[in-house]
């Protein structure tokens, strides 16, 4: 119980600190190119731990379809709107409005998972995630401008398309091991996420 505990602040710890992190990195990097380094860096290491663990990725065509989808939406999507947005608006909004994942999600759930239904103590639950994520970012919540609105929106579609991401792979893919899963789709979202950066952003060595 206690390691369990210690694991969930360690993860609190390093998905609070996400937002600033993106927004420091905006300052030398554009956005697009950005995801695509932090996602290039995370699967070589995810590469090396199905190497050491010795997991073998899906071999279906049925399965890959569904990492394909779910890939695109969780990476070349989330992440890449997610990164965008940033750049309009403060990390602390941007914390805000992801927290609409939730609210997708018990969506999305009732649509896609029939036995998970929306209930009182799910929807309190939301509410007070989304309560807590606002007092501690209050002094950051301010959006003004025509770019703001749009990031702001940037960054709800991402939250819904995690969201559907999420709620895809339970519904149709509850056998896969995490770390097989979470490689896969990197692999099938990166190659978007790199074209765009290149064709359109340019190296980001030459950034600035």
């Amino acid at each position: 119980m206690q390691l369990t505990a210690i694991v969930w602040l360690i993860l609190c710890l390093i998905w609070g600190s996400t937002w600033m992190v993106i927004k420091v990195g905006l300052g030398d990097l554009p956005p697009i190119g950005f995801a695509g380094i932090r996602f290039i860096l995370a699967t070589v290491i995810l590469f090396a731990v199905l190497r050491a663990r010795k997991l073998s990725l899906p071999s279906s065509a049925k399965e890959w379809r569904l990492i394909a989808l779910t890939g695109i939406l969780q990476f070349s999507f989330n992440y890449s709107l997610v990164f965008w947005s940033e750049q309009y608006i403060s990390s602390g909004l941007a914390a805000l409005l992801q927290t609409t994942i939730s609210l997708f999600g018990l969506l999305l759930a009732w649509i896609f998972l029939p036995s998970e239904r929306i209930t009182k103590k799910k929807v309190v639950a939301v509410c007070l995630g989304v309560a807590g994520v606002a007092a501690i970012f209050s002094e950051q919540l301010k959006a003004q401008g025509t770019m703001a609105f749009a990031g702001s929106v940037g960054i709800v579609v991402s939250a819904y398309t995690a969201s559907q991401a999420a709620i895809l792979v339970k519904a149709q893919g509850g056998g896969f091991h995490p770390a097989t899963l979470l490689f896969g789709q990197m692999i099938c979202g990166l190659p978007p996420i790199i074209a765009y950066s290149l064709i359109v952003e340019g190296s980001p060595l030459n950034y600035h």
